[in-house]
């Protein structure tokens, strides 16, 4: 088994994860205009899968037939696709993507948190002191605005459930997928995915919808499946084979700040200073949960 280690390469593709998701809160915020979650998130898995499995059997060979490999790639299907994906969706019919990929930004947290739970891993002083200053971060991106929600709580709370998720997520890829190619793990977790969403899409929505969408809104389902679910998981499930699952977790401190960056290059938003100010505030929460700068100026922490 390779050793898990935090590099230079290690965070460049975790800033490219960082702006690819960024940009799904906004894919998901354009298909909620039109069409219900249970469908959106259908057309995300089951596209981003049929895209992967060609590609797994050109690049990687048939798919597994072990009971392991199928486990595991279908607790994180239920885990990391279909509770969250269904969650957000449902939630950005209430709530806009910029908030959606705000409060999604407390899944480290509850990563540390059930790492501890069970264990793995010990929630130090160090992962303490950065993960409180990437939540200050968060809160700040958005003005502090969390008083008054109104209608937004359930939209909040929906993807507040959507992080824990995510953050479960991390306990079962520690224990399940090391030493499963990324490729594997990617392809068999979206046709796992796929094959729960048909069933849910055609029990309880209606996917004749489909046929009525417009064409932005198709537009925004295939990018969501291309780019933001096959491409993303590629990088998703690479990064946990080379720096771990904590470590990937850390990429919702940074959608936040890519989907800020997105509205203001192509919807005409506006950073605020307070939204730069969040920025570097979730920027050097990572410097301190990486660890290593901080070593170089004989700051190590705990």
């Amino acid at each position: 088994m390779a050793e898990q280690k935090v590099d230079a390469k290690s965070w460049a593709m975790l800033g490219l994860l960082g702006l690819i998701w960024g940009a799904s809160f906004f894919f998901t915020g354009v298909a909620a205009k039109e069409l219900p979650a249970l469908l959106i998130v259908f057309a995300r898995v089951g596209l981003a899968g049929l895209i992967l499995i060609p590609l797994h059997l050109l690049i990687q060979g048939a798919l597994p037939r072990d009971a392991k490999t199928w486990i595991a790639a279908g607790g994180m299907s239920l885990l990391n696709n279909v509770l969250p994906f269904t969650a957000i969706a449902w939630g950005q019919h209430f709530i806009g993507s910029g908030l959606a990929s705000v409060v999604n930004a407390t899944t480290p947290m509850f990563a540390a948190s059930f790492m501890a739970l069970f264990a793995m891993e010990a929630l130090t002083a160090r992962k303490t002191v950065a993960l409180a200053l990437g939540l200050c971060g968060v809160i700040l991106l958005k003005g502090g605005n969390f008083g008054d929600l109104g209608e937004q709580t359930l939209g909040i709370l929906a993807v507040t459930f959507a992080s824990a998720c995510y953050g479960l997520s991390t306990v079962w890829s520690k224990k399940r997928l090391i030493g499963i190619p990324p490729l594997t793990t990617a392809t068999c977790q979206l046709i796992t995915s796929g094959l729960v969403m048909a069933v849910l899409a055609f029990a309880f929505s209606t996917p004749t919808l489909y046929l009525s969408a417009s064409w932005h809104v198709m537009g925004a389902l295939v990018a969501s499946a291309a780019i933001a679910t096959a491409l993303a998981y590629l990088l998703f499930f690479w990064i946990i084979n080379r720096a771990g699952p904590s470590f990937v977790t850390l990429v919702t401190m940074l959608v936040p700040v890519s989907a800020i960056v997105l509205g203001a290059l192509f919807l005409g938003e506006k950073l605020t200073v307070t939204e730069i100010a969040g920025a570097l505030i979730i920027g050097f929460a990572l410097v301190i949960i990486d660890g290593r700068v901080l070593k170089k100026f004989g700051l190590a922490m705990a």
